[in-house]
């Protein structure tokens, strides 16, 4: 329920206790980089003047509502570092649509959240602010690249944030973190202000606590947009129209493929199918998928992805505008000098593979291959869905492992190996919560519908809700509310 729009509080005094939980709780998870208090309490004051000229009916049902977003989105009045030393003093000049048409949809900008530097990274380890801590375990990493904004909703500091999804950016720190976490069809919500990873992977998603507020968040943020070429011309719709929908008769398939891979956590595989069990207790029809061109997407997905970054941060060059060696020799030491001392570790090893998947001589070989063997990710997406309206799989291996766990890449990449396929195929895909595991970390489960189906994925994720019964909240959350 909004408490605003129920009269329980004003908007204003929404942002003070929004401010008071990440005072009490932010340095230690380290969610949030920067906040935005000026246009919350305006954004506020706005609402509660609405309120009180007697335009309530006239307000949406995310009035008043507080948000994060992930410090790649630009917002006017705000920073925009991608957690980089190379942006770290940049100002954003516009606002990114999606963050617009939320705020448009009258929620309250609390602030810029962490993420691994230009969203390279499956732990958010790699932010030139630190990293930010797990609620449920903060010797455990959050997830990543948006490991910020999925903190920040389960520690309860704000409901719902944004986050961008490359290839599980969205839905690895959802599973870790035991929120829902949607990464819609490719093109259905704009990138416009966004910063650019993998142009034909990226898409912007969100961190919520409920289904219903994913659906409400998504019927915010969707649509054409003219500033975005890929955007998807579609009408709008209503997310939340079918949230209560039976799921009777609903054709569900299991990736078994997925749930006989190695090192698939026990737990993780029980949650998994006690979901399934409970969605063919509610009538949907159950079967099973082979996804067979999976096991190449991985690295299919790290050529492409590094490549286009390559292309996409080109224009970093401490020419136009962020960090800017001193003292350089000629333009070529400027060059260097400046990508090496702005980008960490994993940014320049990223770069420095995609310009060689680039280069002569490497295009026709790797480049060009991983087009063709996506196209065949694709395909079975395609197949799969022409007998099924929805795919479960896991969505991580395992739950959230601790820091420095993964310090050779080719096992952190690995982690998002259940992910990648989706953002090859551009379909739709949702992570939630499915129990937790005897540690005490949360456990999940994806959901996949075909390409602009949402109103099913979340029909069907609203019955697993109701089914997995998921109320329980990170120590420091609960010892608060209590």
């Amino acid at each position: 329920m909004n408490p605003v729009l129920n009269g329980d509080m004003t908007a204003r005094e929404c942002v003070d206790a929004t401010y008071t939980e990440i005072d009490a709780h932010n340095k230690e998870i380290n969610a949030f980089v920067e906040l935005t208090p000026d246009l919350a309490y305006a954004a506020a004051d706005e609402i509660d003047a609405r309120i009180k000229a007697g335009q309530k009916d006239e307000l949406g049902p995310l009035a008043g509502v507080p948000v994060g977003f992930k410090d790649n989105m630009n917002l006017i009045g705000s920073k925009m570092t991608c957690c980089s030393n190379f942006l770290k003093d940049f100002e954003s000049v516009y606002t990114a649509t999606a963050v617009q048409r939320l705020i448009d949809a009258g929620t309250l900008p609390i602030g810029k959240t962490n993420m691994d530097e230009f969203a390279f990274g499956s732990s958010t380890e790699t932010s030139v602010f630190g990293p930010t801590k797990n609620p449920w375990n903060l010797e455990r990493v959050p997830g990543g690249s948006s490991g910020g904004s999925a903190a920040a909703v389960a520690a309860r500091m704000v409901p719902i944030a944004l986050g961008s999804d490359t290839g599980g950016s969205i839905r690895q720190p959802g599973a870790f973190t035991g929120t829902v976490a949607l990464k819609p069809t490719y093109s259905r919500v704009s990138r416009f202000g966004v910063t650019g990873v993998s142009s034909s992977l990226d898409q912007v998603g969100s961190f919520a606590t409920t289904v219903k507020d994913t659906a409400l968040t998504l019927n915010a943020i969707s649509g054409h947009d003219r500033f975005d070429t890929m955007s998807a011309k579609r009408d709008s719709e209503d997310f939340t129209a079918k949230l209560d929908s039976s799921v009777k008769g609903l054709r569900v398939a299991v990736v078994k493929d997925y749930l006989e891979a190695d090192g698939l956590d026990p737990e993780i595989k029980a949650s998994i199918l006690a979901g399934v069990a409970a969605l063919e207790t509610q009538g949907a029809q159950i079967g099973e998928v082979s996804l067979p061109h999976s096991e190449y997407a991985i690295s299919t997905y790290y050529i492409i992805m590094t490549a286009e970054a390559s292309s996409n941060l080109a224009r970093l060059d401490g020419i136009r505008y962020g960090a800017r060696a001193q003292d350089t020799k000629d333009v070529v030491d400027l060059y260097l000098r400046t990508r090496a001392e702005g980008f960490g570790p994993e940014t320049r090893r990223r770069l420095i593979m995609g310009t060689y998947m680039l280069s002569a001589g490497h295009y026709d070989k790797y480049f060009d291959r991983a087009l063709r063997a996506r196209t065949l990710v694709k395909q079975d997406f395609e197949k799969a869905f022409a007998d099924y309206d929805i795919i479960v799989a896991p969505t991580t291996a395992t739950t959230a492992f601790e820091f420095g766990a993964k310090q050779d890449p080719l096992t952190m990449y690995l982690s998002d190996r259940f992910t990648v396929p989706v953002n090859l195929a551009g379909v739709a895909a949702l992570s939630m919560p499915s129990g937790l595991s005897q540690e005490g970390l949360p456990l999940s489960i994806q959901l996949i519908s075909n390409y602009y189906d949402e109103a099913t994925l979340l029909q069907t994720a609203a019955a697993l809700e109701r089914s997995y019964d998921f109320t329980e909240l990170p120590s420091h959350v609960a010892e608060t509310t209590a």
